[in-house]
């Protein structure tokens, strides 16, 4: 009997690597410690971002370090508590601000999210995703005149890297998005963006294409141990049941590192970079598409279920408890963009935990019968069909649609 491929973690990335394999014949089981497209996946901003082409963090991020230790509700927050743990991390991040490696990293992204959007517009010609998906771009808004003045710079600087984009000058703001207030100062305009409006009907809707095409997925099942033997990968959960398969491919996001410790395959530089948003369930029809603040680093986007503000950065460990404050203090800044105030009756706060590497990028390898695909940082939802069709190269010998250099492991050392 032919061993299953197992694949560890139930996020978007493993949703969609189990189903393209399943559906090319490969025998899948999708394990996860809680359900699938929980965690992170659930509660993204529901963008796809094929504009987020820049590292996470930057020279300019560095020189304000200090205020965003003392700053609990700031755009980029860092637990004190936390710093210890977080330095080797950091240093390796510092590494990766120079020029050359900005714009290394810089390139590799615009690399992957080229074709993000594409490559979920193919996986919903196989899986009927299309009502869910709408690409009607992302309007990025300044509200001061300081960020305005460089957005006509910046416009021609992504349109000679490839990328379609539009400086909107604060009098034409209004055609793109009639809600924003009239005070905001100018604007990018992405057309080939665009966004997911009900995640929670994608995961549906993927897993039972995956069940129906003869996939197992098994939620609940938190894996403790991965014991590696000639005839493949056995996984221990805390129930003391057992898994087994002839391949693995990791998935596990931002709980990737000591498995790839267990593993001995090598070292990663990975943290969590906890996200919040705040769902507004009474403002399903505010904006036309999703809108982002240049100023304040957040995202509002229009959902089934109402308007999502999602967006802020916290290293603060997998484990600390959440700070909501961090979600509800959205809606002031939401308001501050908008003409008349958001209904923020029933609001509902959130927090996850995004997977981030030093250097923004992810893993995307395969060691023998070890594939991984991990570290996604904010692009997850963004960038997982087409990790689906890289990872599914990689799994029948194919060569890739892209060069994987930038992403392998082996790049940490």
């Amino acid at each position: 009997m032919t061993q299953p491929t197992l694949i560890l973690g139930g996020g978007i990335i493993g949703l969609t690597i189990a189903y393209n394999l399943q559906q090319r014949g490969v025998a899948t089981v999708l394990i996860d410690a809680d359900t699938v497209l929980g965690g992170a996946s659930s509660g993204n901003a529901g963008h796809l971002a094929a504009e987020y082409n820049y590292p996470v963090a930057n020279l300019a991020t560095l020189a304000r370090l200090p205020a965003l230790l003392f700053n609990p509700l700031g755009p980029l927050r860092i637990d004190w508590r936390y710093l210890p743990r977080l330095l080797p991390f950091g240093c390796r991040m510092i590494a990766n601000m120079t020029p050359a490696r900005y714009q290394h990293i810089h390139r590799a992204l615009y690399n992957l999210n080229r074709d993000s959007v594409a490559a979920w517009e193919r996986l919903a010609t196989r899986v009927p995703l299309r009502q869910y998906i709408h690409r009607d771009g992302i309007l990025h808004v300044a509200s001061s005149t300081k960020t305005a003045a460089g957005l006509a710079d910046q416009a021609a600087q992504n349109r000679a890297l490839g990328l379609a984009c539009e400086y909107i000058p604060r009098g034409a703001l209004a055609d793109y998005e009639p809600a924003l207030a009239e005070d905001q100062q100018g604007g990018l305009y992405y057309p080939e963006s665009a966004h997911i409006s009900d995640l929670a009907a994608i995961g549906r809707t993927l897993a039972d294409a995956l069940r129906a095409a003869g996939g197992d997925i098994r939620e609940h099942c938190s894996i403790r141990h991965i014991h590696r033997s000639e005839d493949g990968y056995t996984l221990h959960d805390d129930a003391g049941n057992s898994h087994h398969g002839a391949t693995l491919i990791l998935c596990t996001g931002a709980y990737s590192k000591p498995f790839i410790q267990q593993l001995g395959v090598g070292k990663v530089a990975l943290d969590t970079e906890r996200g919040y948003h705040l769902m507004l369930p009474h403002e399903p029809s505010r904006l036309r598409r999703p809108l982002s603040s240049i100023d304040h680093s957040f995202v509002m986007t229009p959902m089934a279920q109402g308007l999502r503000l999602a967006g802020t950065v916290e290293y603060a460990g997998l484990s600390a408890p959440a700070n909501m404050a961090r979600a509800h203090n959205l809606l002031p800044l939401a308001n501050r963009l908008l003409r008349r105030p958001l209904d923020e009756r029933d609001a509902a706060p959130w927090m996850g935990c995004r997977p981030t590497t030093a250097d923004s990028l992810p893993v995307i390898d395969r060691w023998d019968r070890l594939l991984l695909a991990f570290g996604h940082q904010h692009l997850g939802l963004t960038q997982a069909a087409l990790t689906a069709e890289l990872i599914s190269a990689l799994y029948h010998d194919e060569t890739p649609a892209l060069d994987l250099s930038p992403y392998r492991l082996a790049r940490f050392g």
